[in-house]
C-alpha cells in the first residue's frame, strides 16, 4: 500500500500544494481511490480470514496483516484525507516527536519528582512545540519568554 500508492499520491499532493492549488483535481483523486480499493480487494485475496489457534474456546485472532488489512479498509477516508484536505499532515510525525521528549526524559530519570515539576516540564515543552509548529525561531521565543515578554500564538477562528 505505502510503496504502491500512498507515496505516489503524496507526491501528487506536494505537487499539487506547491503550485498553490487547495485540493487535487477530482479525476485524480478518484483514480488513487480505485487503486486503493484495488490494492484493499488483493489484500482481501491474499488475507483471507481465518484464525490464529489461541487454546481459547471462542476466542479469534487474526493475523497482523490482515488486522492492517482491515483497519485500512475501515478507515480508508482518515487514511487519504491528506489528499482532500491539504491542511492535514501527510504522516504523524509532528506529534511523535511532541511525545518523545517526554519519554525520554522519563526514561532518563525513571520517573517525575514531583507534580509541579512535571507540569512546568510540560508546559515548557508546549510552548516549545507551539512556536516551532508556528514557523517562530525556538531562541528567540525563549528569550522573550525569559524577559516576561512571551511570545502568544494568535487564536484560531469559528
Amino acid at each position: 500500500m505505502v510503496d504502491l500508492l500512498l507515496r505516489a499520491l503524496h507526491a501528487t499532493v506536494e505537487e499539487a500544494a506547491a503550485v498553490g492549488e487547495q485540493s487535487l483535481d477530482p479525476w485524480t483523486l478518484a483514480g488513487y481511490r480505485a487503486a486503493y480499493e484495488q490494492i484493499i480487494a488483493l489484500g482481501h485475496q491474499q488475507n483471507p480470514p481465518g484464525t490464529i489457534p489461541t487454546g481459547k474456546r471462542g476466542v479469534i485472532k487474526q493475523t497482523p496483516a490482515r488486522n492492517l488489512l482491515v483497519r485500512l479498509d475501515r478507515d480508508r477516508e482518515q487514511v487519504l484525507r491528506f489528499a482532500q484536505d491539504f491542511g492535514v499532515p501527510f504522516d504523524n510525525n509532528l506529534a511523535e516527536r511532541d511525545i518523545r521528549m517526554i519519554k525520554i526524559q522519563q526514561k532518563i530519570s525513571g520517573c517525575w519528582r514531583t507534580t509541579a515539576g512535571a507540569s512546568r516540564f510540560l508546559a515548557l515543552r508546549a510552548y516549545i512545540s507551539t512556536s516551532r509548529k508556528q514557523n517562530r525561531d525556538t531562541i528567540d521565543s525563549l528569550a522573550r519568554l525569559a524577559k516576561h515578554q512571551p511570545w502568544l500564538p494568535t487564536a484560531a477562528g469559528p
